[in-house]
């Protein structure tokens, strides 16, 4: 993908990229089925999520490694609990503040886009006092289609009023990637400790942390790369 129009705005993906909720999915997964002689390990969770697409069933496949019929309301009220309290535990992952601080003194418009929904975004971006600070957040239940599918970014551009040469995205997954692109727009990847097991080559950059550059360098070289593929920086 080509990128040459100077960059007017920026759009980040939410969980796994500007707050580690990734992490905490799996460990709380990983410490139910211990808790039923199951092991979880992160190769599993990550086929999981570079799969089909269709929902992994974790409660189905616990019964029938256990032989045991399971409350699977339970489980998952259980699951979410502890989920959510690692989530609390995390800090807003390194540079994310620094890239929105430096986007707003370069007048960027700044955008969120997730396949989840707003009632978890939302309440997130303000627990961290970061929800005035994007014009505009793009949540699952704002397109018919959620990502791999560009609907969602392409509901952005349009809130943003940006074209998509005039956009880049920073991304943690392939399902990401593959939506930003499908949208037209240049995507930056960051993955995370669950993302970097899944195929991120796709993405027309890499790096390693939000923190590795200043937004200004990092968008000289963005418009620098004028093909597919990954360019580490």
């Amino acid at each position: 993908m080509s990128q040459s129009a100077p960059i007017r705005g920026v759009i980040f993906d939410f969980d796994g990229l500007i707050l580690d909720t990734e992490v905490p999915a799996f460990t709380s997964w990983q410490e139910v089925y211990r808790e039923h002689g199951c092991t979880l390990t992160i190769e599993m969770w990550s086929r999981v999520l570079g799969g089909s697409g269709i929902e992994w069933d974790h409660v189905a496949y616990l019964e029938s490694e256990t032989g045991r019929t399971l409350n699977r309301e339970e489980i998952h009220r259980q699951r979410l609990i502890r989920k959510v309290e690692l989530i609390e535990a995390e800090s807003l992952l390194p540079g994310v503040l620094d890239r929105i601080d430096e986007g707003q003194v370069m007048g960027l418009a700044l955008a969120v886009v997730s396949s989840s929904p707003h009632s978890w975004v939302d309440a997130y971006l303000y627990e961290y006092e970061l929800r005035d600070r994007f014009i505009a957040v793009v949540c699952g239940e704002d397109a018919p289609r959620s990502k791999p599918h560009p609907d969602l970014y392409q509901v952005a551009l349009a809130r943003m009023r940006l074209l998509s040469s005039e956009t880049l995205a920073f991304e943690d997954s392939p399902n990401g990637i593959t939506a930003a692109q499908g949208a037209g727009i240049f995507c930056v990847v960051v993955p995370n400790a669950i993302s970097r097991q899944l195929p991120i080559d796709h993405a027309d950059l890499c790096l390693s942390s939000l923190a590795q550059m200043p937004l200004e360098a990092l968008l000289r070289t963005a418009q620098d790369v004028w093909s597919g593929g990954v360019a580490s920086v």
